[in-house]
């Protein structure tokens, strides 16, 4: 494998990505509604003002939960998708069709791990200055989360956009995706709960966890911030089985790596049979 080529691309990416604006934007937009939920977390309680890390990243998740799979997907597609021009030259040059896809795949990351970082920095270092650093240890573990979140769905992405013949149908299959893992998954786990037994609905309820995501990524952040009263019925669950938090969260992060390896390799299985 040609790391050099690797890199090469991954640059070339990063450099499109922040010509492009996608970046910055999400980067600006991500640190300022980061700081406005950390200002107005408690405003429904009659209290306005700057909350700890702990009460902010708990506040943060839904925003990351929401946000960040529908801008990897969205980025992902774009790069993929791009110029048809500009794509049979990259992939006319003597280079493997793996190198570019990990290539695209590793700017790509390089240019959302930017974006979470300046956002969540932001967010952080006023934190710090108006509060103080406790329960920065547990914001930073949920940081890991949420990029591990983005490659997840960066990878989702790429493998829509390989399967896709145009950017508008990998754009709309991308959206149902986003829709349907975000929003409407869980609400289909439920209503088939409410069909079967207990026993039953609650084994599908644990077993759930491993074919979603951002269900995995929910129940980790949650596990992070250290409270058992709100790990839902799933989490709890998984923490019964494994015993413990530690290999729950194990297992959670495990998922997620799954859920970014699967998609990049059937991606690479499918541009290598494609005749481009």
């Amino acid at each position: 494998m040609n790391f050099g080529a690797i890199l090469n691309i991954a640059g070339q990416e990063i450099r499109i990505s922040v010509r492009n604006r996608w970046t910055v934007i999400f980067a600006v937009v991500f640190g300022l509604l980061a700081l406005v939920i950390s200002y107005f977390g408690m405003v429904t309680e009659g209290y306005a003002g700057f909350e700890g890390f702990e009460r902010t990243s708990a506040s943060l998740l839904s925003l990351v939960l929401y946000l960040v799979p529908l801008v990897a997907l969205i980025m992902a597609t774009l790069s993929f998708t791009g110029d048809r021009g500009a794509s049979e030259l990259l992939f006319s040059q003597p280079v493997a069709r793996r190198e570019i896809l990990l290539g695209k795949l590793l700017g790509l990351c390089g240019s959302m791990l930017t974006a979470l970082l300046v956002g969540f920095g932001l967010a952080g270092v006023v934190i710090a200055l108006q509060v103080g650093n406790d329960g920065l240890f547990r914001f930073l573990s949920f940081t890991g989360i949420a990029v591990l979140l983005a490659l997840t769905f960066l990878s989702l992405g790429s493998l829509i956009a390989v399967l896709g013949e145009s950017r508008a149908r990998a754009f709309g299959v991308a959206l149902f995706v986003w829709f349907f893992l975000v929003l409407f998954y869980d609400l289909l786990v439920m209503g088939a709960g409410f069909l079967v037994k207990e026993r039953t609905a609650n084994l599908l309820i644990f077993l759930s966890l491993f074919g979603n995501p951002v269900d995995a990524a929910r129940i980790s952040g949650l596990i992070s911030l250290g409270d058992a009263t709100i790990f839902g019925a799933a989490g709890a669950a998984l923490v019964k089985f494994f015993g413990g938090r530690g290999l729950s969260e194990a297992a959670l992060l495990s998922i997620l790596i799954a859920w970014t390896a699967g998609p990049i390799s059937l991606a690479n299985r499918i541009l290598n049979k494609r005749d481009l």
